[in-house]
């Protein structure tokens, strides 16, 4: 006789499944700003209970993804301007210095894996894929965290990685975003903590700057 043994997913890793899903559902458009989240239906959709739902939809309200417009009504958040830029206020603050330190400690396997980076988003970009666009250069990004070599702030901005990646996948300016990836990189590069500093502040900007006008149209910066 043979027995067959049903493996049960542990409930953590069920919730991290449902969590991971429902964000990426979020930042491809799927789930839009002001779709309601159900428990029933989502745990029906997805084919587990409805703990496993709750819990990462509290995870999604954390993150600030959803928000709970009444006690019982779970919505995906309307993005505002200020929204927009307080998100881009953190990325001026943390990534340019981040990119500083990069310059200042990059190593040669260090500035090799960006190099691999720019040539997949080249590629990308030269076949308009904007899934892989998006996700090289979300990549890329983390590569150059990474490369400063402090763990605090590699934590500080990991939270806020999904938002922004939600926020600017309207950007089409993909062409323009590659010279400025490989400008940035050029300047961490060099080892001029300076430039790559200036470099990444430009960057930053000219960033905000595209993703208000995609999510919001013209005459909408905060002040």
């Amino acid at each position: 006789m043979s027995s067959t043994t049903t493996k049960i997913e542990p409930l953590g890793a069920v919730r991290e499944r449902v969590l991971a899903s429902l964000r990426q559902e979020i930042i491809a458009g799927s789930l839009r700003p002001g779709d309601r989240l159900v428990e029933r239906e989502l745990a029906e959709r997805l084919g587990v209970s409805r703990v496993p739902v709750r819990e990462a939809i509290r995870a999604l309200v954390a993150e600030g993804f959803v928000h709970f417009e009444t006690p019982r009504r779970t919505v995906v958040r309307r993005l505002t301007p200020h929204d927009v830029q307080e998100l881009f206020e953190l990325r001026e603050a943390l990534e340019v210095y981040a990119a500083g330190l990069a310059a200042a400690r990059a190593t040669p396997q260090d500035l090799a894996q960006v190099e691999e980076l720019l040539d997949l988003a080249a590629t990308a970009t030269e076949a308009g894929d904007a899934e892989a666009i998006t996700d090289v250069n979300s990549r890329l990004h983390d590569r150059i965290v990474a490369m400063a070599g402090n763990s605090l702030l590699t934590e500080a901005l990991e939270p806020v990685a999904g938002r922004l990646r939600w926020m600017t996948r309207r950007n089409e300016e993909w062409p323009q975003l590659l010279v400025e990836h490989r400008e940035l990189y050029e300047a961490i590069a060099s080892g001029d903590p300076d430039r790559a500093r200036t470099h990444a502040l430009a960057h930053v900007r000219t960033n905000y700057r595209s993703t208000v006008r995609h999510l919001f149209g013209e005459g909408e910066m905060p002040d």
